[in-house]
């Protein structure tokens, strides 16, 4: 099972943005190939995604959240294998940085393909670049859930 890590560092303080990743519906707006997500209970959210044209489903299950620490989740139904975590650490008052660990089972010679040559990598620097400058423009989160899950 291939493993993607990035990191990024954003210019707002830890809780600005640990709340805006809850806010799991508002990801088109800067994740590139999530179509929806509708967050169906506190810890199950339904996902739409489009990788190199093809549309997948599948629903996560979030299995551990602590505020301003960290978010993990695993794919429980659908199209997509997947497991993954994103962590939030202070590095200053107003800068935090942001991990995401992502664990994936590819399907099909290309899926194969793409990660042997690092494209989940790609997609996911590209997408904490967008996440960077999203969070950054409004220097503040659309909302927040501040519960704590423990698997």
């Amino acid at each position: 099972m291939p493993s993607a890590i990035e990191t990024i560092d954003v210019d707002v303080p830890v809780s600005v943005a640990y709340d805006q990743w809850t806010q799991f519906e508002e990801f088109p707006e800067f994740l590139d190939e999530v179509e929806a997500i509708t967050q169906v209970t506190d810890t199950l959210t339904e996902w739409t995604v489009a990788v190199a044209g093809v549309r997948r489903t599948f629903e996560a299950d979030i299995t551990e959240q602590h505020p301003d620490e960290r978010i993990a989740w695993n794919s429980t139904g659908g199209e997509v294998d997947h497991a993954g975590v994103v962590t939030f650490h202070k590095l200053a008052e107003q800068q935090t940085r942001v991990t995401v660990q992502l664990d994936w089972e590819p399907k099909g010679v290309l899926e194969h393909l793409g990660a042997a040559l690092g494209a989940d990598n790609r997609a996911i620097r590209k997408d904490l670049q967008n996440f960077k400058e999203y969070i950054e423009a409004s220097d503040s989160a659309d909302g927040a859930w501040r519960g704590d899950v423990t698997a």
